[in-house]
């Protein structure tokens, strides 16, 4: 069924492949494209880059919409998985783009490093193929992406058009549905913020203690021109993201330490 004439697109996500943001996301790709879900079977929020190792990996076709007419596969791994094995077993070419998300909550700032969604986008990246993940500011199942439509339109087929650097891939966040309209799209760099994390120990009914993580989300950044203020001034932002970890700029500082012999 996938053909020349059309951009085959990898849908995936980290929320699961039954989640509203991505059953957004693949209404809008339909009008862009062919497109293949890949999808996690369940939620996989907070997976970071993780991949499936030490266990079986499942991935079977599965009907969400049986009007849709979108071939869909529910994975048993993670996110970035979800990314593997669509391109190396399910597709029988390359794809033009893979989309990541809508993610139900931000990716904005230090997040990124944490997200599923995020991290299918950059598996993607890594793989050669121009990726976009898409984060909305509300967590809830009930989340309205109406707002984010024509932007994930614009900036999809942008991306189709003009391509993406090697090695880079989008991070996109949009605000929260409001009463006021997005004033538009800001590019951005990523906040310099953290998470100042804090464990809730408790019991089971067994006396066995356990914990449960909070935290509070802490940007120190006032430098302006980052994701965190866009997106509160009600702006989509865009960050471009490298998975080149490389700190280049600390190499020639680095080869001056006396460490050989």
């Amino acid at each position: 069924m996938q053909t020349e004439n059309k951009p085959l697109i990898l849908v995936t996500n980290d929320d699961g492949i039954t989640a509203p943001g991505i059953r957004h996301l693949i209404q809008i790709m339909k009008t862009i494209g062919e497109v293949v879900v890949v999808a996690p079977d369940r939620p996989q929020s907070g997976m970071g880059h993780a991949i499936t190792l030490s266990d079986n990996l499942y991935c079977d076709p599965v009907t969400i919409d049986k009007y849709s007419q979108v071939k869909e596969y529910s994975c048993s791994g993670t996110p970035a998985d979800c990314v593997k094995i669509g391109t190396q077993e399910i597709l029988k070419r390359k794809p033009d783009l893979c989309v990541s998300g809508i993610n139900h909550g931000s990716n904005s700032s230090i997040n990124v490093i944490y997200s599923g969604t995020m991290s299918a986008a950059v598996e993607a990246g890594i793989e050669g193929i121009p990726a976009i993940g898409f984060s909305l500011l509300d967590y809830s199942m009930e989340a309205n992406f109406d707002h984010t439509t024509k932007y994930i339109k614009r900036i999809t087929n942008n991306v189709i058009q003009n391509g993406l650097p090697k090695g880079v891939v989008l991070n996109i966040n949009f605000p929260k549905a409001g009463e006021e309209k997005l004033k538009g799209v800001k590019i951005c760099r990523q906040a310099k913020a953290f998470w100042r994390e804090q464990f809730d120990k408790r019991q089971n009914p067994q006396g066995r203690n356990y914990y449960w993580l909070s935290g509070e989300f802490v940007n120190e950044d006032k430098d302006g021109g980052t994701d965190v203020e866009a997106l509160e001034a009600g702006y989509v932002s865009i960050v471009p993201v490298m998975f080149d970890l490389t700190a280049h700029q600390f190499i020639d500082d680095l080869k001056s330490w006396p460490i050989n012999d």
